[in-house]
């Protein structure tokens, strides 16, 4: 893992992905204050794909927002599933890769994306 510092992060252009790792970490010491834990080892995230975040710069942001803190060398585990839309035209819900896609079934462009846009902790390993 390269050291990165918070600054570094956002002067490099990854100011949304920064903020969304520091509000991460602050879940993280709120569940450990009340759950009573002092370490977390793994950090399972589930980003969709229409989220607007890039998995990589989360990666990246994460280590130096998690500096000096309870999450500090935790490892930081991305899943990212399928997003679904309505299909208007034909009436199904359908997977989609991106926002403006179009439904696989039919080709109607006339979808509303269901699910993807989600950005949640699933999984947490702590001591």
């Amino acid at each position: 893992m390269w050291a990165v510092a918070a600054g570094e992060a956002e002067r490099i252009g990854f100011v949304h992905e920064m903020a969304l790792c520091r509000g991460v970490v602050q879940i993280l010491e709120e569940q450990a204050a009340a759950h009573a834990y002092s370490r977390v080892k793994i950090v399972r995230l589930e980003i969709g794909p229409l989220a607007a975040i890039e998995p990589e710069a989360m990666r990246f942001c994460f280590e130096a927002a998690a500096r000096g803190t309870l999450a500090e060398n935790a490892k930081l585990e991305i899943v990212t599933p399928a997003a679904s839309a309505w299909c208007f035209s034909c009436g199904e819900t359908v997977t989609i890769s991106e926002r403006n896609g179009v439904c696989p079934n039919c080709g109607s462009y006339h979808v509303q994306p269901a699910g993807g846009d989600e950005l949640r902790i699933t999984e947490l390993e702590v001591d």
